[in-house]
């Protein structure tokens, strides 16, 4: 839908890792989880939200990332979770319950991030997009807001009837997502469901991993993802221990993110 221009010039995108890690503390090696939500601060897992709001807005395929600026809250559920099940007082503890980044493009889109395992709210990565022609959420809620100009008769008959005030029918999402499904996952996505792994897309990700290879193609995502999603653990908590300071996003192309104008996958 991004790709085909469906949200019209996409401005701003939102990625998230909102998930209580209660249940699951303990199942991590040598508590390294947690042990590094006590000595850390910042977005120490932006990736979830990250890959996705990056590929809708090409970054380093046109646009790159300049500077960001993190604010978090106090700590509080995590040590409260440590006194619970050890008897332990940690009275400095790093990571706060949330903590929110802003970022903002060469170009002038901005993208946000929020990270939190410890409050008790539904599980969400969030993934928004806001365009000049629509709007698209999926956590908690998945749903489409567009003008009515950007649905044609051929999924919404009376697409003049639509505004983008509000999420468009049932009816209307269904008809969009079969539109629009990526060719990818129309190829695969019966397999991808019997095999599972988080819901499919797991497989659909080794799939692609492999397909790639053995065929010698570009990867879906490269290095350059790689150190431009991860760097946010470092640059995040460099920003709230300079009480929420822009902190400038290194250029990890030195120079080459304009060389592409879109994300495209190999076929």
């Amino acid at each position: 839908m991004a790709q085909q221009g469906l949200f019209g010039e996409i401005l701003h995108a939102e990625g998230s890792y909102i998930h209580g890690l209660q249940p699951f503390w303990g199942a991590y090696w040598d508590n390294w989880r947690m042990d590094y939500n006590k000595k850390h601060r910042g977005d120490i897992y932006a990736t979830h939200g990250m890959g996705p709001a990056c590929q809708a807005l090409n970054i380093h395929r046109g646009d790159k990332m300049n500077f960001l600026v993190s604010m978090d809250t106090k700590a509080v559920g995590n040590p409260a979770f440590i006194k619970e099940k050890t008897g332990e007082e940690v009275k400095d503890f790093r990571n706060g319950d949330h903590t929110m980044t802003m970022i903002r493009t060469e170009k002038g889109k901005t993208i946000q991030i929020q990270h939190d395992v410890t409050s008790p709210r539904p599980y969400s990565r969030m993934y928004q997009l806001s365009g000049t022609k629509g709007f698209a959420n999926k956590y908690p809620f998945e749903g489409y807001a567009l003008d009515s100009k950007s649905i044609g008769t051929d999924v919404a008959p009376n697409h003049e009837n639509l505004s983008a005030h509000s999420f468009v029918p049932d009816e209307v999402k269904k008809a969009l997502m079969e539109k629009y499904q990526h060719p990818i996952v129309k190829g695969i996505e019966e397999q991808a469901k019997k095999v599972g792994g988080h819901g499919g897309m797991d497989f659909i990700m080794d799939y692609r991993l492999i397909y790639c290879l053995q065929n010698g193609l570009p990867l879906d995502m490269d290095v350059y993802d790689l150190a431009e999603w991860s760097c946010l653990a470092p640059l995040t908590e460099i920003s709230l221990d300079n009480n929420s300071a822009p902190v400038e996003i290194p250029d990890f192309t030195r120079g080459g993110w304009n060389k592409l104008k879109s994300l495209e996958f190999s076929k």
